[in-house]
């Protein structure tokens, strides 16, 4: 019988899948994430981090975990720790969707929202609140934008996939940047596999990461990818290219890839696929594989919404 021991067992082995519509030449294919159980590539590593911690002595029974999240790794950690008896505290932007925060509330994890136009060490700010938090006896945070646990998951599970669902033929990979976890431990398995591997980063515009100068770093929309600080969890020599990505692009290209190809995904996952079909012109005899890391239904009231669309101006992309 092909019955899982539970839900956490669910996780991984997402399908990949061509994207000949929104890219005739074929060599453009998508590895989806919102396959996982909890909906977002960030599954795999909730588990991975929890796990790690019980192994190391940082994380005890009846202890609380908080961590500051966009709204994915807090569902990856709220999905484990109902199975592992934990309660579960999520720090969020005011930016995120209200449907990802209903998500973790559904999971029982306590949701606290902060602003998100503050310096990272504003004591308002999300990663501020978080680590006040986990100074409290009893609270653990995982921490992914340091935590190692965070690339190793990646690199021990999605990297392997990719590896062996394109039968060892990618040649260009390309993902979005957030915490650095995935590019980081994918882009690595990729690259002791071939060298030749070419790791293209996806960065919205106002990020740090492609930004050439302090002041162009700025709030912007696309949720869960990008920074305003460099995570310890990134290792910046994995990436090879950068493509610097607008909202207006990331959005327009999300919904096109859903009208088009029928794949419903989140505004990161349109960030990358812009830069991914950017990297196809570029790289026309190589397949490239976008790693698009979550569905886009936690999305419905911004990106799939005419009305708020339009109020920011994004009317192009409807």
């Amino acid at each position: 019988m092909d019955i899982r021991p539970d839900i956490l067992a669910a996780i991984g082995d997402t399908p990949m899948v061509r994207l000949s519509r929104i890219h005739p030449p074929g060599n453009v294919v998508a590895k989806l994430e919102s396959f996982n159980p909890g909906g977002s590539s960030k599954d795999r590593i909730g588990i991975a981090m929890i796990e790690d911690a019980e192994k190391a002595g940082l994380l005890h029974p009846g202890d609380t975990i908080v961590e500051p999240t966009s709204g994915n790794t807090g569902v990856g950690l709220a999905m484990a720790a109902v199975l592992k008896g934990y309660r579960m505290v999520a720090v969020m932007a005011d930016k995120q969707s209200k449907e990802k925060q209903d998500l973790l509330r559904a999971y029982g994890a306590e949701v606290v929202v902060t602003p998100s136009d503050v310096a990272p060490d504003d004591p308002r700010s999300y990663y501020s609140v978080a680590a006040e938090m986990a100074s409290r006896p009893g609270y653990f945070r995982p921490d992914q934008y340091s935590n190692p646990s965070n690339p190793a998951a990646q690199y021990a599970s999605a990297g392997p996939e990719i590896w062996r669902q394109t039968d060892g033929r990618v040649g260009v990979f390309v993902a979005g940047v957030g915490t650095g976890g995935t590019i980081t431990g994918i882009g690595r398995y990729l690259k002791e596999q071939n060298p030749e591997v070419v790791v293209v980063g996806a960065d919205p515009v106002g990020s740090i990461f492609t930004a050439a100068s302090d002041d162009q770093v700025h709030p912007y929309l696309v949720e869960g990818v990008g920074e305003d600080f460099w995570p310890k969890a990134f290792d910046t020599t994995i990436v090879d290219e950068w493509e610097r990505i607008s909202d207006a692009e990331a959005f327009a290209m999300t919904r096109r890839l859903v009208r088009e190809e029928g794949i419903l995904a989140g505004g990161s996952g349109g960030m990358a696929l812009t830069a991914a079909l950017r990297a196809a012109v570029r790289h026309a005899d190589r397949l490239v594989v976008v790693h698009l890391p979550d569905g886009g239904r936690n999305y419905l009231s911004k990106i799939f919404d005419d009305g708020w669309m339009r109020t920011r101006g994004f009317e192009e992309g409807l």
